[in-house]
């Protein structure tokens, strides 16, 4: 899913006390990520610059944080890392400096806690939307869902994670 889809734009807008992101999967082929991956893995590094990277998804948790949405996004991860993995910790500055707090959970240590099937947001602790992937991680579309188990498992999933997660800051890879 791309995280400029009017559905996601939608649901940000309407969101006024916290968005929260889980994500599960050890590499994703999105899109014009997919070709940004590729350019990083022959050797290009991300720019500091925010005018080189900066983008509507940017903008976006730029104005909702500046309203008052808090977002964490927590990312549950195989270790020894993957290479997109390891690419994803190196544009993380993009996310913490449009407004987000970022944390990393080794996979082992989340062996123990009910975890949904598929990588979510979850706004305002009321509507999910699931990212549903394909098998080599292209987006097989997102999926709204305001069902009360739904949200709860969410919730209490995500909390968990972020409470055994390490800081993006103090996360090596």
């Amino acid at each position: 899913m791309s995280q400029t889809d009017s559905e996601f734009a939608d649901l940000l807008a309407d969101t006024r006390h916290s968005a929260v992101h889980l994500e599960m999967r050890d590499s994703y082929g999105i899109g014009e990520e997919a070709a940004a991956f590729e350019a990083w893995r022959a050797g290009r590094r991300p720019s500091p610059e925010p005018d080189t990277w900066w983008n509507d998804f940017h903008t976006m948790v730029r104005d909702a944080a500046a309203r008052g949405v808090t977002f964490r996004r927590a990312r549950i991860v195989s270790e020894p890392v993957s290479d997109y993995i390891r690419y994803e910790h190196d544009c993380t500055y993009q996310n913490v400096a449009a407004g987000e707090q970022v944390r990393w959970l080794p996979r082992r240590s989340a062996s123990d806690l009910a975890l949904p099937g598929n990588d979510f947001w979850l706004f305002d602790q009321r509507v999910v939307m699931w990212n549903h992937f394909t098998g080599d991680g292209g987006s097989a579309g997102p999926e709204v869902d305001e069902r009360a188990g739904a949200v709860k498992l969410c919730a209490a999933a995500f909390e968990a994670v972020w409470e055994r997660a390490t800081p993006h800051e103090e996360y090596r890879v």
